[in-house]
């Protein structure tokens, strides 16, 4: 079995032809700043970010649509955190809130059951992103709404898709070399719901998850793999991830929602990338496509290339001075997950010395 310094030495050591890899999740982000593992590149290969952080690639048209619904007399929007300082065309959660907006963060997802119980007068919007590792809290969640007649709840969905992003993607970049496959969603999805694309893509994904051993060993992979021209689904996280996937989760899952096209922020309209709650449970959707994009985002702004890896944070004109996180220009200087505030937290630390 190959070991961490092997690794490390033939990341270091690579003399290939250049090699550009996306780690596609946020937290594959982080954790490569954390180890330093950006500082031991050679100049002939790079990583760049992919599309793996949903605050990031939800609509400006989203957060339109959750402002006007707060602002309404007998609403009260409910949110995580993270989406509060994201900007819309026009005001943020966070400024619709100062302006007299009804908006409440939630912990979890159930702690709205518990408001709409206590408060039958009020209306409550939920905030529903994120990839497909949230769909069964949102399921189970759609399940307790109905089993206990609750009437006062509705989502605002927008709740994605990883693969169709990634095909999105390689229909109009090529250079990418590899792939670092997301731990969560993998978890979920399995690893086998990759291999299709990576034939037709002809890239290598390695699944990994969050140490310096699983990035190292991921990067390793992909490094010999693009050696031998080879396009395969390399599981490096198997005490979480199956072939097959998380199948309760799957069947909790298709139970509940469906697959329609949505709008991705930076991408537009993607066929079947967005899940959507069934007939059956239709009507506790708040609705709106939040498809009207047509509102540039601020001169300057180049989160729509970042989140897709046609650019780094730094190369953005507004990045640390106009746009930082506690007054930020676009989503991915808010979210924990955010390539531009993973960057921003980070540039003034090399992380650990490999």
């Amino acid at each position: 079995m190959i070991t961490l310094e092997q690794c490390l030495t033939a990341i270091k050591n690579y003399d290939g032809p250049p090699l550009k890899i996306m780690e596609v999740c946020g937290t594959h982000t982080h954790s490569i700043f954390q180890y330093g593992i950006r500082n031991i590149l050679p100049g002939n290969l790079s990583l760049i970010s992919g599309p793996g952080c949903p605050v990031c690639v939800t609509p400006a048209g989203y957060i339109d649509y959750a402002v006007q619904i707060a602002h309404d007399a007998g609403n009260t929007l409910c949110t995580f955190g993270d989406l509060m300082r994201v900007p819309g065309h026009g005001a943020s959660l966070v400024e619709a809130r100062a302006d007299g907006a009804s908006v409440r963060i939630m912990y979890a997802p159930m702690d709205v059951v518990r408001w709409a119980q206590d408060e039958p007068e009020q209306m409550f919007y939920v905030t529903a992103v994120g990839f497909e590792t949230t769909l069964p809290i949102y399921a189970l969640l759609l399940h307790d709404i109905e089993e206990k007649k609750i009437a006062n709840i509705r989502f605002l969905f927008s709740i994605k898709a990883l693969l169709p992003a990634l095909d999105w993607i390689f229909d109009k970049d090529r250079s990418i070399g590899g792939l670092i496959g997301p731990g969560h969603v993998s978890a979920i999805i399995g690893s086998a719901a990759y291999e299709p694309f990576c034939r037709r893509c002809r890239v290598p994904l390695a699944i990994a998850g969050f140490s310096l051993e699983h990035l190292a060993a991921a990067l390793y992979d992909l490094i010999s793999q693009s050696r031998r021209q080879t396009f395969a689904v390399h599981n490096l996280y198997p005490n979480v991830v199956s072939r097959e996937g998380n199948i309760q989760a799957g069947r909790l899952i298709a139970g509940y929602f469906e697959k329609k096209p949505s709008v991705w922020r930076g991408l537009g309209v993607i066929d079947a990338s967005g899940y959507f709650p069934t007939a059956r449970y239709a009507g506790l959707s708040a609705g709106g496509s939040f498809a009207d994009e047509s509102l540039p985002e601020p001169p300057g702004c180049l989160c729509g290339s970042i989140i897709v890896g046609r650019a780094d944070p730094p190369d953005c004109p507004l990045f640390g001075t106009a746009c930082t996180p506690l007054s930020p220009c676009g989503p991915c200087m808010v979210s924990q997950e955010g390539a531009c505030g993973i960057w921003h937290r980070n540039q003034k630390t090399k992380g650990n010395d490999l």
